[in-house]
């Protein structure tokens, strides 16, 4: 479709207009009143908070008429995965097509859905034609290509990913077409021109590995301010946020959050999934559980955190197998398009008022559990060092200044003093407290223990304290034999570990003491 013959389109819904109308929108979807024993969705969970609550798809998906049904009725904002990418709505120099773009905001204004545009200049996805440009073109065919497609859905979308993946991991800037011809200049003449095609539009930088603190975040942040100095028009930031269990959940997420809305910027989760090594097993599904409820939970905390779009909602059109081979199980509904755990848990961490299916069930006490793997590479050197998390199993939250847990082991010879450490954890080290202990009862295998506690939080139902990395070594750094020691395992993957003992406000609430 040319741009000349576009066909005109209603302003896009926006975001307060949206929150306020979630409730009448869920009833007509349903196709009556809504009763008690009616469960709300996402988004009007999401609205009650002030946020949107959405998910990505594509123009392949829509025609499978149940997927199409709950993306139509459980979200209220929708991204369209690659509709609106260069190489899709300009293949040939000039010649546009917004074709598959237009089925994508069709569906969403049928459904009182807003649209977040991805993406306008990306290193990735181009036709060929961009990247055999002379560098004195490339300004001219960027600044065309976003004016035609701004223009082109000027008010029916709502937000647009500018710029997207712009860093490298250590913080320097991306090589692309782009870069090569303007340098990093070219970011602020890509905001200024969707600016000038579309003035309503909110204008986004996106990136991945950019949702906790790091050399990447410091440096999307430093361009930020950069470009609010320079008067560039920039609303906010997209964090991606394609999560792994085994790479643990992001530093201090909520943070960096704040230091974006602290310039004056919207923060969004843009495209959200946590993906696992495969076969699935009940440890990674409750770390994979916990760590969409720590997203929620870290946006619901920020009043400038608008809302969350997960990366297609389910299993069945999951963007993982493909490009990380051996895994995936990465979204909310599986590939039958049946709601999963980590479902229960983000409803949970928005307020459900059943819970959200949690196994404690609301009311009940809050029940700890933890799990353990071994991050040592042998069992007889000079130090110790478990990886512990502890999940909340219960119904309500856990103030974590209750808290304690106990790793026992062997002292062997050497030293009887020690030092003990914590590397990383999600929650800050800073809150972590650690410290040795001789065993009052020494037993085979536990004549000391690691206890450690934490100064502050709480940990919402079903939520984890995520990976907390662990060292302790005696004074001398003398050798330990940690082969038969009580609460040592040789798994490196985190499972239950009932030799660990936790206990609440001095109970024993999981595990077996020696």
């Amino acid at each position: 479709m040319s741009l000349v013959n576009r066909r005109r389109r209603s302003r896009a819904v926006g975001l307060p207009a949206l929150l306020a109308g979630a409730l009448a929108l869920a009833t007509t979807l349903a196709g009556g009143p809504a009763t008690a024993a009616q469960q709300s969705t996402l988004h009007e969970l999401a609205a009650a908070q002030g946020k949107y609550f959405g998910s990505a798809t594509d123009n392949p998906e829509l025609p499978d008429a149940a997927y199409a049904a709950t993306l139509g009725s459980e979200f209220g904002q929708i991204t369209p995965g690659n509709s609106m990418k260069w190489d899709t709505t300009e293949p040939v120099r000039g010649q546009f097509n917004f074709a598959k773009g237009d089925v994508i905001t069709d569906f969403a204004q049928q459904h009182g859905q807003i649209v977040r545009g991805h993406t306008l200049v990306w290193h990735s996805q181009l036709p060929g034609w961009v990247g055999a440009l002379p560098s004195d073109q490339v300004e001219t065919a960027m600044t065309d290509h976003i004016t035609a497609e701004a223009t082109h859905y000027r008010g029916a979308v709502a937000a647009w990913d500018v710029v997207n993946e712009m860093f490298n991991e250590d913080g320097t800037y991306r090589t692309s077409p782009f870069y090569t011809a303007m340098g990093k200049d070219y970011i602020a003449t890509a905001l200024r021109a969707a600016h000038a095609a579309d003035p309503d539009a909110k204008l986004y930088l996106n990136d991945y590995n950019v949702e906790g603190l790091g050399a990447k975040s410091d440096a999307m942040y430093a361009l930020a301010k950069e470009l609010l100095a320079d008067g560039v028009p920039l609303d906010g930031i997209g964090m991606q946020a394609h999560l792994a269990v085994q790479y643990g959940f992001p530093y201090r997420m909520q943070a960096n959050m704040e230091r974006f809305a602290a310039l004056g910027l919207d923060v969004a989760v843009t495209e959200l999934d946590v993906r696992m090594q495969l076969p699935a097993d009940a440890t990674k599904v409750a770390s994979q559980s916990s760590y969409y409820a720590q997203v929620v939970d870290a946006c619901l905390a920020v009043r400038r955190c608008v809302g969350i779009t997960v990366w297609d909602y389910t299993d069945k059109y999951s963007w993982v197998p493909d490009t990380f081979p051996g895994e995936g199980a990465a979204n909310l509904y599986d590939e039958n398009l049946q709601p999963k755990p980590a479902l229960a848990s983000v409803r949970a961490a928005l307020g459900a008022e059943d819970g959200g299916g949690d196994p404690g069930g609301p009311g009940e006490p809050g029940t700890l559990k933890a799990l353990y793997r071994s991050s040592d590479s042998s069992a007889t050197d000079n130090q110790i060092k478990p990886g512990l998390q502890l999940v909340n199993t219960g119904g309500t939250a856990v103030a974590l200044s209750d808290v304690t847990v106990r790793y026992w082991f062997s002292s062997e010879s050497g030293a009887a003093t020690y030092r003990t450490w914590c590397d990383w954890s999600p929650l800050g080290c800073g809150t972590v407290t650690h410290r040795v202990a001789a065993a009052g009862t020494p037993a085979a295998g536990a004549d000391h223990y690691l206890e450690v506690g934490f100064g502050s939080g709480s940990l919402a139902p079903g939520a984890s304290t995520g990976e907390i990395q662990l060292r302790l070594n005696k004074t001398d750094w003398s050798n330990f034999d940690e082969s038969d020691d009580y609460s040592h395992s040789t798994g490196t993957t985190y499972a239950d570990a009932d030799r660990i003992a936790v206990y609440v406000g001095g109970e024993l609430v999981w595990g077996i003491e020696p």
